[in-house]
């Protein structure tokens, strides 16, 4: 039986910095990191996904928790195959892409360009992974990535790529799971050992993936979404300000207790990010899990020195 740890997908979004969560003396970036290493024992970074994360950044972020806490990161947006800024891209590098460009793609960007966001992007995280705090890139495809022999050889090369770290994988094209495909992804993810990340989201969507619980790997990641019935709109609050009913929580525990038999370790991320959402969902599931004798829960590292 593998640990399972609980966090949330973000420590700093802005609403929650007004929800009153953290306490009223904790107000810098460093004393919200060590508050929150204390609360809770994983987080996925996904400032990542908007721009290339510094170096110092993550050496920081290692220097401010404890041993036994886990970040896990979200890939930046040009890997991705999202649309993405040139703004976003670091600034020698903004002179490489067409002028005027509104939003690029890998297909714009010139391979040696490329080239370099990967390898900027790999060496920003290597201090967290050399300080045994990270967890695994997590690769969220768009929906016009569905299952196909290229999209299957790009994955694999996003893990190339990506070593020493490890990655995981989540769809939002459904072709990957619809019940005639879904054995050959499981088995395509499991012979490479690459985590499939479970989701829990709302169904009937161009982008809706059903919330299949399988084992892939060592490593196994599970995110809630909530089920916010505006997932269409633009803004995010609307999109992921869900708050999950108890009884909902609980349908997940013998769930989440069984994908952590088949893995070392299964991070449950709440991904409701607005105001206080996702950290009270956190610790309920959290006391849930730990009622349940079936699991094995990580309690929250002691706070760094």
């Amino acid at each position: 039986m593998g640990e399972i740890l609980v966090g949330t997908a973000s420590w700093t979004d802005k609403t929650l910095l007004r929800s009153g969560w953290y306490p009223p003396e904790v107000t810098t970036a460093e004393e919200r990191l060590r508050y929150y290493a204390s609360c809770f024992p994983v987080v996925e970074v996904d400032s990542t996904y908007y721009a290339l994360p510094a170096e110092e950044t993550a050496r920081l972020w290692a220097e401010r928790t404890p041993p036994g806490f886990t970040f896990d990161a979200k890939a930046f947006s040009l890997l991705t195959g999202h649309p993405t800024r040139p703004a976003a891209l670091p600034r020698d590098l903004r002179g490489e892409v067409e002028p005027g460009a509104k939003n690029l793609y890998v297909r714009d960007v010139d391979p040696a360009v490329v080239e370099q966001v990967w390898e900027r992007f790999v060496t920003a995280l290597l201090p967290l992974w050399e300080a045994g705090r990270f967890g695994a890139v997590l690769f969220q495809f768009p929906r016009w990535f569905p299952i196909g022999k290229g999209n299957k050889h790009y994955i694999l090369e996003c893990k190339r790529r990506c070593e020493p770290l490890e990655i995981s994988v989540e769809f939002r094209n459904g072709t990957w799971m619809t019940e005639e495909n879904r054995a050959e992804t499981l088995d395509f993810l499991r012979s490479y050992a690459i985590p499939y990340v479970c989701v829990d989201m709302p169904q009937g969507h161009p982008c809706s993936v059903p919330p299949v619980v399988a084992a892939t790997a060592d490593l196994e990641i599970v995110r809630f979404h909530g089920h916010s019935d505006k997932w269409r709109s633009r803004d995010i609050y609307e999109r992921f300000g869900y708050l999950y009913r108890p009884e909902e929580l609980r349908e997940w525990a013998p769930k989440l207790c069984e994908l952590a038999e088949d893995a070392s370790a299964t991070h449950v991320l709440m991904n409701n990010c607005y105001r206080d959402y996702a950290q009270t969902n956190a610790r309920q599931l959290a006391d849930v899990l730990r009622a349940t004798a079936a699991c094995s829960v990580r309690p929250p590292p002691a706070a760094a020195e």
